[in-house]
């Protein structure tokens, strides 16, 4: 499983000539996978005053979180995507881009955030991390607030006492991450596990999951936790793919 030194070599060292666009391109685009994948996902923890992205790498996502809050803040392992964002968005007021260790949000208040947001970057980190940033986002929410976090579940099929899981892992998932983990962690933390989503990203088994989490406030309802089974995502980021295509088109779709 990537460790939080291999991960930091590694998109060290990632040929970042796309800006990390190359990851979008099932989708036809990123501005596709924005409106067909992350926003219909995410669309109720917006607009925020105060948002946060764990891990935005060059910012493909960032580009488009940035229109629907007042300020921002990325925080990031590798001080070369740290660096790349602040010079990609050093004309957007309310913008920070922070170093971290990989596993803490030391860099903003208890409290001060009001959605936070990691898409297709914690599927490269450990239990542990995620358990960190669980429950760093149990003092960094504010009450009320929400967080979307995309993280592998490869651990779902790793057989107790095996080294690896009994699956393929092609995309250098995490191979003991899973949704039950999540869920431990967001109940050790005290926050609401609003649901989870369970897809097939690249595979035919359910190898990566999204999770929604909330800290509690007063007069709220609990969260019910729900584990959806995503029938076909291969079959989404597909469609979006043939939109893309559609004759008529922008040339900026």
């Amino acid at each position: 499983m990537p460790t939080r030194e291999e991960n930091r070599a590694n998109w060290t060292e990632y040929d970042w000539t796309r800006r990390g666009d190359d990851w979008s391109f099932g989708w036809g685009s990123t501005r596709m996978l924005w409106y067909g994948s992350i926003l219909p996902r995410i669309h109720f923890l917006l607009p925020a005053e105060h948002l946060l992205e764990i891990a935005p790498g060059y910012g493909r996502v960032t580009e488009y979180l940035l229109a629907h809050c007042q300020r921002y803040t990325g925080v990031d392992i590798t001080p070369r995507c740290v660096q790349a964002c602040s010079a990609r968005f050093a004309a957007r007021a309310g913008a920070e881009f922070v170093l971290n260790d990989g596993a803490s949000l030391d860099c903003v208040a208890d409290g001060a955030v009001d959605a936070a947001v990691s898409w297709d970057s914690l599927v490269h980190a450990d239990p542990g991390v995620l358990e960190a940033y669980v429950h760093a986002l149990a003092r960094k929410l504010a009450p009320g607030g929400r967080a979307f976090l995309h993280h592998s579940n490869l651990g779902a099929f790793h057989e107790p006492g095996a080294d690896r899981a009994r699956i393929e892992n092609p995309h250098w998932r995490d191979e003991r991450m899973s949704a039950a983990l999540l869920r431990r962690f967001a109940q050790e933390a005290g926050l609401e596990l609003d649901g989870q989503e369970l897809v097939q990203w690249g595979s035919a088994l359910e190898n990566d999951c999204f999770s929604w989490l909330r800290r509690p406030a007063p007069g709220t309802p609990a969260g019910t936790g729900e584990l959806l089974h995503h029938p076909a995502f291969g079959a989404e980021i597909a469609h979006c793919g043939w939109l893309f295509r559609c004759p008529g088109r922008s040339s900026t779709a």
